[in-house]
Order: C-alpha cells, then structure tokens, then sequence
C-alpha cells in the first residue's frame, strides 16, 4: 500500500495552517457582510409595517417607479453625480500635476493642506459648512463686501442653491482624496518620457493629453468608479447642511431610506428595495464607465 509522500503532506500541512490564519476574517466577513447582504435582499421582497412583513414578490421594485419621491431623491443624486464627480476628478488630476512639479517648493505642506479635508469628520465639517453658508454667514458676508451681491443668497433655503452648496461642499472633502490617487499614479511614470517629449517640441498642454490623461487611465477609471459609488450613497452632507430641503429638493437616496427606515412609520421592506436600487445603479454605471474606457 502506496503512502503519501513526505512532501506532500507538508504541503497539505502548510495548506490547512494557511485557512487556519484566515479562518476568522471570513468567518466575520461572512458574518457581519455577506449575511446581511442576502437577509437584505430577501427583505426587499416583503412589505409591511415594522417587523409585521409578510411576502409581496416584485411589488416593491414596481412601486419605485411610481414613488415620486423615490424618482425626486433619484434626480438629486444623479444632478451631484453629473455634475459633482467630474469636476472633483479634473481638479484633483490637475492639483495632482502641479504637486508633482519637482521645482515646487513646499510641496509637503500643500500635499498635505489639500488632502486634510477628506480626515475630517463629515458631521463636522457639515455643519461649518452649514453656518459658512448661511444667510448672514461668511460667504455672503464676503461676497457682500466685494460687492459682487447686493442681497444674501439664500444658499441652504432656495432649491437651487441649495444643491450648489451640497456639491461645493462634497468637493471640497473629496478632491484631496482622490489627488492622492493621482499623485502615487504621476510618480511611477518614467520622466524620461516627458524629456523625450520635450525634445520633440510637445508643450505642457500637449504633453498632459497626449501622455499624462492616457497614463492615468486606469486611476482615471478609478475614482470615477469610486467617486460614483459614494455619490449615489451620499447621506451626511444632506441630512447636516439641508435636511432634503427645502421640501425633497436636495433629499438623496440614501437619506429617503434613513426616513423609510426610521423618520416615516417603518417600512423596511421597502428601504431595502430602495437600497437594491442603489446596487443596481452602481452596477450598470461601472459597466458602462468600463465599456467607456475600453477595459475589459
């Protein structure tokens, strides 16, 4: 009778020593992500008041296109995206270009001035952002006394303000995050690339577009990803600067499921059908971004 050869079962040793180490970071996993991912899901198919669910199929995932407030939070959210994602991804590849410049002096400080925001608490800076923007807060006060408004502009109150004041705010805590991106990605590029080009008579902007943009693809790719993801589950800047309003006209998803879940009378099947939306959105715009960028 044929034994194992010595080898062999080390290997298998080494194997079960290897789960072993893991076994209690996918256990918790498990536990704390994938399970309620699923009981999640299987609540987005029931409907009821409170903990009295009972089963309900797809009437939930019909209901969201009749629920004008759920198609109101939808138009909000993708305004911030449209609008908020792209300008934050130029400023931080072009604050990414500068900081990368090797004649810059005090680049550490600026590094780390602009990457500062996005450590603050968003409760926090919320809410100074909330008095900055108030009526008689300091934006007005300033633009007042520069005579560039006769009257305060009612930043927090008027419903298009109000959305301006939201993606100034989500890109003031963002660009830094993702310019660091940006700036790990510039570093690894070979400056014998852009010497060669400056050899050959390409200016700056030239060599930006025809060198910098197609290198960067991939963090390009990215951030838009990410930057869209945390977009479309954008909560504490609404509920701390507008509370959704005036009315619902700043009111995101995510904050339509906090009030589902806990500010209406509790409806958590539907809350999670809304959630699912959310993953359904984020799924089919990464498509779409990949097919975009050509990557497979």
């Amino acid at each position: 009778m044929k034994t194992a050869k010595p080898g062999i079962k080390l290997m298998n040793k080494g194997r079960l020593t290897g789960w072993w180490f893991i076994a209690i970071a996918v256990i918790m996993i498990a536990a704390f992500y994938f399970y309620p991912m699923i009981q999640a899901l299987l609540l987005s198919f029931k409907s009821g008041k409170g903990a009295n669910l009972h089963f309900t199929g797809l009437d939930n995932y019909k209901r969201l296109f009749s629920d004008k407030t759920f198609l109101t939070a939808v138009k909000n959210t993708f305004i911030y995206l449209i609008i908020q994602v792209p300008v934050m991804i130029v400023l931080a590849m072009f604050i990414s270009v500068l900081l990368n410049d090797s004649k810059l002096k005090f680049k550490g400080f600026f590094r780390t001035a602009i990457f500062l925001p996005c450590v603050t608490s968003l409760v926090a800076y919320s809410i100074v952002f909330k008095y900055l923007f108030g009526a008689d807060g300091l934006v007005n006060m300033l633009l007042t006394k520069l005579h560039l408004i006769s009257a305060p502009i009612q930043w927090i109150t008027d419903p298009f303000w109000a959305k301006v004041t939201i993606i100034i705010a989500i890109t003031w805590r963002w660009t830094g995050y993702n310019m660091i991106f940006y700036l790990s990605a510039l570093q690894n590029i070979d400056n014998s690339i852009y010497e060669a080009a400056r050899i050959d008579g390409a200016s700056s902007v030239r060599q930006f577009f025809s060198i910098t943009v197609p290198l960067l693809k991939p963090i390009i790719l990215f951030t838009s990803i990410t930057s869209t993801i945390g977009t479309l589950q954008l909560f504490d800047e609404i509920v701390n600067i507008t509370k959704g309003g005036p009315g619902n006209a700043t009111m995101s998803i995510s904050q339509y499921i906090y009030n589902l879940s806990f500010k209406y009378s509790p409806d958590f099947g539907y809350a999670a059908t809304v959630s699912y939306s959310i993953v359904i959105m984020i799924v089919i715009l990464s498509i779409v971004q990949f097919k975009a960028a050509g990557e497979k």
